[in-house]
């Protein structure tokens, strides 16, 4: 009770101000919103009420009435907070001055209550009276303000109306409105967060529903046929095209990342089917290309790209993109207007204004980069996602001999015997003391069209790790690979640490090999397609099966916040033709490429979760003596120390979650709703893979939880880690491509090389222009917004009808991620922790859960939102 009536307390703060609403005659009626219901005809005027809600339920305030007076009816109060956008132009300001006459002019919002029981005599669902909202110039969705505005309503019910389970909306006005809540009395809630479209020709209401979860056997009568109604709405069928108000979630292959009337070079191949297999994403329905009749115009071009009205940005969210791009264009000019500041490519990063007073070791030049920095970035770096155990010596490929030459690397035992503290080979393997990082087989197929390109060069990389006795690892070889016959070189060559200058510069330039292979993976492979393009079909098949009533609908919400706008908007930007990923990786055009290469032959759902593929790589061994089951072992590797932690704490969460719905595996394999769900994202959704073995199966409690835990991880906790220290930790010293490859002794160049390394080794990497473009756009795209949503919190508990046990979830998971902040900055300050705390060795702070605005190089958000 106590929570209740602060509910009620902060509930009536937000009623100062509310001028009353105008007494009316009828407005409209819903006879065409559920089939068949017989309703009197209704005349009814709505007041915005000031004062403190009554202290009663819903359900006693109706017993009171129908023990007293039976024959009467009764009035509701419901608070609605609003918010709507401000005016941007001359016609905005025209419609404000529309709605201000709205007293007069027959517009308004109407409202309407729906019971959860039915109607005893006619079978449908019991219904209010229509309410109606006036919203006034001064404090409606005409003042341009878009800070949330509160009313109060008054509806009218028969005394045995029962308890209401859903809210019927109708705008009226000439512009949208943002609906972000309603509250019943206190007591019964409805969390709408929707975008409420003004009315069109027999169109029908947006419906929401109350806060309280129900399984599909479960809904009460009331709601049955809404449930089933709302769900319709939201799927599309392939086709028709899309208006920005609708609501509609349907897929679509990639498809529109070039633009093949502009020339065949811009023309590039549709992502997803059996040449180019790809998750799919979000149809727009925009039209074909004239070039290519599969081909759909561009996401680039002028006009707004389709994507479901309720995931676009809100204002303030759209706000902070675009002053955020601007600064990146300003910050960009900067560099170019004043190219004195920086007589090389060297001095860039300690220019940049993040590290004026945080310059990390290797600002000062590229062959401070030494080999420590180099391979804490596999552990503590952006990218911590691709070390894995050596458990065989030497490497071998997986491609196909005939085309790409020996499977055998070029490595032998004696490259790397002196650097292995007097083990064998085979000795270092068994004591699971060699690692290696293996870019190979991702690049090798790539490579010569890589090459053919203007200032592009790469190789296709393998390198070895030795795990010293501080716990830390040292690179005892690099190997580099070309295709056969390329360039009349020898296909493989392997560099191990310098024994003089001409060696150390040869050094240097491979591990800038190695990191340009490095920056590839992480973005193309890694952060977009396992974490952002494997999301997007979950979070389609979520809203096409998944009632918003739906209790993991309800727990996945705030992790699907923002990721198909910020998909639609890499489509528009990123990763299409001649757009930011091509312009700034080494395979330029062919990035896309080897995205698709990688889910076809390495991603796997079943390996997705971080338990599983530590042990996939060979990072960790099971232990169920282990806090976390698992035994690391490099036991100082902050990525997975920390994510671990984030995993343990979501895992208890759904553990508890899943078995309060769902006691017993009947209950989730008789879920019609779940089960479609899992259905839809294996066989449309991931559509190439739709026949793979190694799906998780969908039959019990404990299935459910590994695959919830998965996606929540993989939406908050490794995105963090992939994305938002990409600014932060920025450094020309770690290239995202190379211009030249390495000088051979029968190259012309091989003399310049001798007489001045240093020049050779610059003249290599990408211009000053590139990186200083490069750099202002990772200012954007590793900035949180001040909307931003952390892991932990949910804005909605307060109303939540999911019972104490949930509740009490809840509470304790953010106090689990409290926890996991205090430990991560406890662990940062122990000097026992080499790979975090050590002279010269910044703080490993990616998975640190809060942050404030802007590029801060930490923070974890509940979902994908950049």
């Amino acid at each position: 009770m106590a929570a209740c009536n602060i509910l009620l307390a902060s509930s009536t703060r937000f009623l100062l101000n509310v001028k009353p609403f105008q007494r009316r005659k009828k407005l409209f009626t819903f006879n065409s919103i559920l089939p068949n219901y017989t309703r009197k005809p209704l005349e009814y005027s709505s007041k915005a009420i000031l004062g403190h809600a009554e202290t009663c339920s819903v359900e006693e305030k109706l017993a009171k009435t129908e023990k007293d007076e039976p024959s009467r009816t009764i009035s509701l109060s419901a608070i609605v907070t609003v918010k709507c956008a401000n005016p941007t132009d001359l016609k905005d300001v025209i419609f404000q001055l529309m709605n201000a006459s709205s007293a007069t002019n027959g517009r308004g919002v109407v409202l309407q209550l729906v019971s959860s029981e039915l109607d005893p005599h006619t079978r449908e669902p019991k219904l209010s009276r229509e309410a109606v909202l006036n919203m006034s110039y001064s404090n409606g969705p005409s003042s341009g303000s878009s800070d949330p505005q509160t009313f109060r309503v008054q509806f009218t019910v028969d005394h045995n109306f029962g308890v209401p389970g859903a809210i019927m909306v109708y705008n009226k006005y000439e512009k949208e409105f943002f609906l972000v809540s309603i509250s019943v009395e206190g007591f019964v809630n409805f969390d709408c967060k929707s975008w409420i479209q003004p009315q069109k020709v027999n169109s029908r209401p947006r419906v929401f529903f109350s806060n309280k979860a129900y399984l599909p056997f479960q809904t009460p009568a009331g709601l049955k046929k809404l449930r089933e109604r709302e769900l319709q709405e939201l799927r599309g069928d392939g086709t028709g095209t899309r208006l920005a108000s609708d609501r509609i979630y349907d897929y679509d292959v990639y498809n529109d990342l070039g633009d093949p009337d502009k020339g065949i070079e811009h023309a590039r191949p549709a992502l997803g089917g059996q040449q180019n297999p790809h998750p799919r994403r979000c149809r727009t329905g925009r039209p074909p290309t004239i070039a290519d009749a599969n081909a759909e115009i561009p996401a680039g071009c002028s006009k707004p790209v389709y994507v479901p009205r309720d995931e676009e940005f809100e204002e303030s969210k759209s706000r902070y993109v675009s002053t955020g791009k601007l600064k990146a264009v300003f910050g960009y000019l900067m560099f170019s207007l004043v190219p004195n500041l920086y007589s090389d490519v060297t001095n860039l990063k300690i220019k940049l204004p993040h590290y004026q007073n945080n310059s990390p070791p290797g600002a000062m030049g590229f062959s401070d980069l030494g080999d420590d920095e180099f391979a804490l970035r596999v552990l503590a770096g952006i990218n911590p996602l691709n070390i894995e155990r050596l458990t065989n010596f030497p490497p071998r490929s997986k491609l196909d001999p005939s085309i790409y030459g020996p499977l055998e690397s070029a490595l032998k035992e004696e490259h790397i015997i002196s650097h292995l503290d007097g083990m064998s080979v085979q000795q270092a393997m068994d004591k699971k003391k060699l690692f290696i990082l293996d870019y190979h087989d991702l690049y090798l197929p790539i490579l010569n069209q890589i090459n053919a390109l203007d200032d592009r060069k790469s190789y296709a990389t393998r390198t070895l790790f030795f795990l010293t006795s501080a716990g830390t690892l040292k690179p005892v070889a690099i190997e580099l690979s070309l295709p056969k016959g390329e360039l009349t070189v020898s296909s493989k060559q392997v560099l191990t640490p310098p024994i003089d200058d001409t060696s150390n510069w040869l050094w240097q330039l491979a591990k800038a090999h190695v990191c340009t292979n490095d920056s590839g993976v992480h973005q193309l492979v890694n952060h977009w397609l396992r974490v952002h393009a494997c999301m997007e079909p979950v979070i389609i098949a979520a809203h096409r099966q998944l009632s918003i009533m739906h209790p993991i609908f309800k727990l996945l919400k705030p992790h699907l916040r923002y990721t198909l706008r910020v998909n639609t908007t890499a489509r528009e930007t990123l990763i299409n033709a001649g757009g930011t990923i091509e312009s700034f990786y080494a395979p330029g055009q062919y990035c896309m490429q080897l995205a698709c290469s990688a889910y076809r032959d390495f991603w796997r759902f079943d390996q997705e979760g971080l338990p599983a593929d530590l042990i996939r790589r060979g990072i960790a061994v099971p232990d169920p003596k282990d806090e976390h089951g698992l035994r690391l072992l490099i036991e100082d590797y902050p990525y997975a120390n920390d994510g671990l932690l984030y995993w343990s704490a979501i895992d208890k969460l759904v553990k508890t979650y899943v078995n309060h719905y769902y006691p017993n595996a009947v209950l989730i394999q008789d879920d019609k709703e779940l089960q479609a769900w899992y259905r839809e994202v294996i066989n449309v959704g991931h559509a190439d893979h739709r026949f793979a073995t190694w799906w998780p199966n969908l039959e019990t409690p404990d299935d459910l939880i590994k695959i919830l835990t998965t996606l929540i991880w993989i939406a908050s906790g490794e995105h963090a880690a992939l994305n938002f220290g990409q600014y932060g930790r920025f450094d020309p010293s770690h290239p995202n491509l190379m211009r030249k490859l390495l000088p051979q002794e029968n190259d012309p160049e091989y003399a310049s090389f001798l007489e001045n390394p240093k020049e050779y080794f610059l003249s290599s990497l990408p211009s000053l222009d590139n990186s200083a473009k490069f750099a202002s756009v990772l200012s954007v795209i590793s900035a949180h917004s001040s909307d931003e949503e952390y892991i932990g919190q949910r804005d909605d508990l307060l109303s939540w009808s999911g019972g104490p046990e949930i509740l009490e979830a809840f509470y304790r998971f953010f106090v689990d991620i409290k926890m996991i902040e205090r430990e991560i900055e406890e662990r940062n300050s122990d000097s026992n922790l080499r790979n975090r705390c050590a002279v010269g060795i910044p703080p490993y702070e990616l998975l640190i859960p809060s942050s404030g605005n802007g590029a801060t190089s930490r923070g974890v958000p509940n979902s994908i939102t950049v």
